[in-house]
């Protein structure tokens, strides 16, 4: 197998969040912030398909990459549909998909992008577990921190950023959108190299 054909380049680039006004620019929501950010980069449309259950857009991406940006409408825990939907429809493989989304362990201005591995107890990555049959998919995790002992999870995660995360959060999509073109340009492993130990700071 040579180098080239051993590579992970991904085609459907998904950011997981729930589709109401009073959702946008809340952690949990921080995939779907990336999916515009890359949208505006790559001066693509995000339009609703009411086939996908999602707001979706296909293009080039820089370097001429054909892509599919898809944000599920579907709310968090029922993503997987959208997902499916889509993956059927262009007949794709679940490693040809990139899932990014808000991950609690990591705190915030951190981001981790892996090969494969399991859902780590997001109910919008079991959602596309269960629907695509397989966890062997890439997937970008963004940190959003932990929530301190007074609040609830739920809180935390449906909260927005606070003011002084703001202009981390601005430099953290910026990476994301520089690590999700290096994933189509020469592969996911070599955009883990790059970007796993990067961190935004103000």
């Amino acid at each position: 197998m040579t180098q080239q054909t051993a590579l992970t380049i991904p085609q459907l680039i998904i950011g997981l969040g729930n589709p109401e006004v009073k959702y946008d620019k809340t952690r949990h929501n921080i995939g779907f912030e990336v999916i515009d950010a890359l949208a505006e980069t790559w001066q693509l449309s995000l339009k609703e398909n009411r086939r996908f259950q999602g707001l979706f857009a296909e293009g080039m991406a820089r370097g001429n990459h054909k892509i599919y940006l898809l944000k599920p409408l579907t709310y968090m825990n029922r993503s997987g549909q959208s997902v499916r939907a889509v993956s059927d429809w262009y007949k794709l493989y679940p490693n040809s998909m990139l899932v990014i989304y808000d991950d609690m362990d990591l705190p915030v201005g951190r981001m981790r992008m892996r090969l494969e591995g399991s859902a780590g107890g997001h109910n919008g990555m079991k959602s596309i577990i269960s629907h695509v049959g397989s966890q062997d998919f890439p997937r970008l995790r963004l940190g959003i921190g932990k929530s301190n002992q007074s609040k609830e999870t739920i809180s935390h995660v449906l909260g927005k950023f606070a003011p002084q995360e703001q202009e981390i959060i601005a430099k953290v999509l910026s990476l994301a959108v520089d690590a999700v073109e290096m994933s189509l340009k020469e592969g996911v492993a070599k955009a883990m190299s790059l970007y796993n130990n990067q961190t935004a700071t103000n």
